[in-house]
């Protein structure tokens, strides 16, 4: 027994090796540069580094931005990965195709995604001549503040297969008699969603939630691509402010911001487990 545990240790090395030069290391090191304070001396500063950034606008400004997408993004992928993972498992002669369709944008490189919608949402692109069409003036998507409806449209869409896939995988589970049954009482669609479906789902419903909750902190790449690293106040994200900092060198700000955020994520997900542990205490 001794030399077969000996023997799986010898193949987890090399992975272990690169986890603690690539994440444990850098992760403590992190640690080390928000509590120093940047100068040629590198003098212990403590928590003043916190301090100061908790104190910055853009600090404030980027992480509600972020706390605000996210709380757009993450409940409507959720919402409509789970109907259509519904509708989707109804449908038995083009399912597998629609799957594989909804799949492609994830697979999907974001640099082509982003090309498409800087033509959808261009000052003369088919979204605002669709809006002159009838009568709307043109918007200015990619400068202002209603460049907020492009990213959250394109988070949706590239996102949405993912989810989807994991919801499909766990509806295989779901007893289809259930669904018979409650088709002949006169159950419609939603009903039978909402009350037979997600019920006996709701652990892999909250791994998607989760999951996109973590997708939706990320949105900072398609902001970036489209307004650069400086857009415009309403989707100026935590992630602006990051990159702005890292690109000046002011690495013990960027280390506290990011430490910062990875406190108010880890508390968030916190409740998120405590909520769902209750809940499936509930329905046993």
């Amino acid at each position: 027994m001794f030399e077969k545990k000996k023997s799986v240790l010898l193949f987890l090395l090399p992975g272990l090796c690169m986890l603690l030069i690539f994440y444990i290391i850098p992760f403590f090191s992190g640690i080390g540069y928000s509590l120093m304070d940047g100068s040629y001396k590198n003098e212990f500063v403590g928590l003043k580094n916190y301090r100061e950034i908790w104190q910055n606008s853009m600090f404030l400004l980027g992480l509600k931005n972020t706390m605000e997408l996210s709380l757009i993004c993450a409940p409507l992928l959720w919402v409509f990965s789970f109907l259509l993972a519904s509708a989707l498992s109804a449908i038995k002669p083009f399912g597998g195709f629609f799957r594989s369709s909804v799949l492609m944008p994830y697979l999907t490189p974001s640099s082509a995604i982003l090309l498409v919608w800087l033509v959808l949402f261009d000052y003369g692109g088919p979204v605002n001549r669709a809006l002159a069409a009838m009568g709307a003036e043109r918007v200015m998507w990619l400068s202002s503040g209603a460049l907020r409806l492009p990213v959250v449209l394109m988070f949706l869409w590239k996102n949405l297969g993912f989810c989807l896939i994991i919801f499909l995988a766990a509806l295989q589970s779901v007893p289809q008699p259930l669904y018979e049954y409650a088709t002949l009482e006169g159950a419609g669609f939603m009903t039978r969603a909402f009350r037979i479906t997600l019920p006996l789902v709701t652990p892999t419903a909250f791994l998607v939630f989760v999951l996109a909750w973590i997708n939706a902190f990320k949105i900072f790449k398609e902001v970036y691509f489209i307004a650069g690293a400086y857009p415009d106040y309403s989707v100026y994200t935590l992630q602006n402010y990051m990159n702005n900092m890292f690109q000046k060198l002011n690495y013990q700000n960027v280390t506290a911001a990011a430490y910062s955020f990875g406190l108010i994520v880890f508390a968030i997900f916190g409740v998120l487990f405590f909520l769902q542990r209750r809940a499936a205490r509930g329905l046993n």
